[in-house]
């Protein structure tokens, strides 16, 4: 089975820390393939995923080509964790589904202020 892609941005802390969180607790070491959004293999693999929308968004390739962007791929992405797969039921109520959208902006757009705030500058690259 192929694996899926989780496309990402490389320069931010607190995404790395969340990649790094996501390899740690998933079923499988090859559940996902992570790839830096700046990556030359982003750029050759997915060319229909600008560099301006993965810079925006988390982006899941999914082995059928599906592409889940933002709020939209977590609960795909919890549905592959150990002990967090449950967590996936919750996106399919509509008010859960609408506030995770506003969540996961609100976050993303201020991502590098988080990061400079919460984590170390020195966060490893996943």
């Amino acid at each position: 089975m192929e694996s899926t892609v989780l496309i990402y941005d490389a320069e931010c802390s607190l995404c790395c820390g969340c990649m790094n969180w996501i390899k740690s607790h998933s079923m499988n070491t090859d559940t996902f393939k992570f790839i830096a959004c700046q990556s030359e293999e982003r750029k050759s693999r997915f060319p229909n995923i600008e560099k301006d929308a993965c810079m925006d968004v988390l982006h899941l390739v999914m082995p059928d080509g599906r592409i889940l962007a933002g709020d939209k791929s977590l609960p795909e992405i919890l549905y592959h964790l150990r002990y967090f797969r449950w967590l996936a039921i919750f996106f399919k109520i509509p008010v859960i589904s609408l506030l995770s959208y506003f969540v996961y902006r609100r976050i993303a757009n201020n991502r590098y202020i988080i990061s400079q705030t919460l984590l170390p500058l020195t966060e490893e690259k996943v």
